[in-house]
């Protein structure tokens, strides 16, 4: 959410900035319903004035025997109440008003992100890794021989329709082990903070995070009103809703394996085939919450934890910035790895990593305050997959994938997987 100060204080700034995400200006706008609610304000803070002198006059009016002017007073007092509740009820409509337009628009790109219009405008900024190179075609992950037995997408159709998939036996392991192994790394060695979070939230939670008003369809309600959480981004970002917290509280770094539930919305024929787009997925998430001056380099830092899980695996992988017209809505600056796929001989995003600045914070009213200040700032925050499991072991099928059908695991998950190698091509842990 936008700081109404800021927009008042260079609304030429702030359209610049809705403008590189292809938003038309709305600073007049804007400004015109917030003078508007200001002076319905100051008009009621003098009207109550006005009520509060003719309140006291009224006593001694009373007590002088002045009638007429005891009843002028009274009459006074009841209009100036009157008033004040028009003018508050006026006010109150205008800031919703203005409260709606300010919740719907996107976060302001930092001045360093590339200006575009599409993914096809995106930069990358970082590579790492060698795809592998096959003496045989290579198979997409539910086209692999020892992938079949373990990946069952009719039955899963059968008990909740299409985009799901029911996993067993060997892949089934592969799938809990990678949540197991990047919760460990991230732990042990990133120094996150591991949290077993709901996946049923209420409404404020997902206002915080940005996925609602404006996306709402790309989620799912229950009957009594909670909503299934799109990411564990929502939960662990609103471990902060509400709060005034000392800055010595700062940077917090959350960690949490969760199911995730999206609807896929305006996805029709987009990844259809195997897992890669479904409507419940597990993520393990990443959450930060620095203070302002630390958020810059905080995104950095969270992406290098995502990218060492994939070098970790041995997973090449690019690193890419998005461009202002790709970014997510509540994104300031936004870096996308993308995991190399043999079977579709591409890089396909696995982990999206952004710095939100104060926007989610000024929605959740989360503030810390410094040693020795009184008046209290927003928190930054910032999230990123670390990593979506689902397509991991698409990746990490693919790339072990073998001419005879087995797949070849990556040493790391050997642990993990009681000390088995890998998965034969009729399916079973070896």
């Amino acid at each position: 959410m936008h700081d109404i100060r800021a927009i008042r204080e260079n609304p030429s700034a702030f359209d610049a900035a809705l403008a590189k995400r292809g938003v038309a200006p709305m600073s007049s706008e804007i400004l015109a319903i917030d003078e508007s609610r200001r002076a319905k304000i100051t008009a009621a803070e003098a009207a109550l004035a006005d009520r509060n002198a003719a309140s006291k006059n009224v006593g001694a009016a009373k007590a002088k025997g002045d009638d007429a002017e005891f009843e002028r007073l009274r009459t006074l007092v009841a209009e100036k109440k009157a008033e004040i509740a028009d003018l508050e009820e006026l006010a109150k409509v205008e800031d919703a008003k203005l409260n709606d337009i300010l919740m719907a628009l996107p976060n302001s790109p930092h001045d360093d992100v590339p200006e575009g219009a599409d993914e096809n405008d995106n930069v990358e900024i970082h590579k790492w890794g060698t795809p592998p190179a096959f003496d045989f075609d290579a198979k997409e992950h539910f086209e692999i021989t020892g992938v079949m037995p373990g990946m069952d997408f009719e039955t899963a159709a059968k008990l909740s329709g299409s985009r799901f998939v029911l996993l067993s036996g060997a892949i089934a392991r592969i799938h809990r082990a990678l949540a197991q192994f990047m919760l460990d790394t991230h732990t042990s060695e990133n120094g996150l903070t591991e949290v077993n979070a709901p996946v049923l939230v209420r409404d404020e939670a997902m206002l915080g995070t940005g996925q609602l008003p404006k996306f709402a369809e790309d989620s799912y309600q229950t009957t009594n009103g909670w909503w299934l959480v799109p990411t564990s981004e929502v939960t662990l970002t609103n471990i902060v809703a509400g709060s005034m917290i000392s800055e010595d509280y700062l940077p917090r770094r959350y960690t949490a394996h969760s199911l995730c539930f999206r609807s896929e919305a305006g996805s029709a024929g987009r990844d259809t085939s195997g897992m890669l787009r479904q409507h419940q997925f597990e993520k393990v998430e990443m959450v930060s919450v620095t203070k302002p001056e630390d958020s810059r380099a905080e995104l950095d830092r969270m992406t290098k934890c995502a990218e060492g899980i994939l070098e970790k695996l041995n997973l090449a992988y690019r690193t890419m910035v998005l461009c202002t017209g790709d970014m997510g809505f509540g994104a300031q600056r936004t870096h996308d790895i993308e995991v190399w796929l043999p079977g579709q001989n591409t890089y396909r995003e696995i982990s999206s990593c952004s710095v939100c600045g104060d926007f989610q914070a000024r929605r959740m009213n989360a503030r810390f305050k410094r040693e020795g200040e009184k008046k209290p700032e927003f928190v930054h925050t910032l999230n990123g997959s670390g990593l979506a499991v689902g397509r991991c072991l698409i990746a990490v099928l693919e790339n072990g994938q073998n001419a005879d059908g087995s797949i070849t695991m990556p040493d790391v998950l050997h642990p993990y997987l009681g000390g088995k190698t890998q998965v034969t091509a009729d399916g079973q842990l070896a």
